[in-house]
């Protein structure tokens, strides 16, 4: 019984160090996250004649922040619905900056 007991004791440490706060991510959430970053990415990457490079992508709790410089506000908004259409997204912020502007 004292193992018993031990093993759920360790259990519930384990469990609660994977768990997400309000200003935290948990695990999941942090994987979660990295996949929609690289799924972001790649659309970026696959767009024709968006200098995607240019672009960097975070993800936290489904929201990506979009960032960089595009030569155009037709790139910019182009970037900003390819990222709106990936599975996964539920906002996007679109702080990309158009150069010369």
């Amino acid at each position: 019984m004292k193992i018993q007991s031990t093993i759920a004791a360790a259990a519930l440490v384990v469990l609660a160090a994977c768990a997400g706060t309000q200003n935290q991510e948990s695990t999941g959430e942090y994987i979660d996250n990295s996949v929609i970053t690289v799924k972001v990415k790649t659309a970026l990457l696959n767009a024709d004649n968006l200098p995607s490079r240019e672009i960097s992508v975070a993800s936290y709790r489904g929201s990506v922040q979009l960032s960089g410089f595009v030569p155009s506000e037709t790139d910019k908004r182009r970037a900003e619905v390819i990222a709106r259409d990936v599975e996964g997204v539920r906002s996007v912020s679109n702080s990309i900056e158009v150069k010369g502007q």
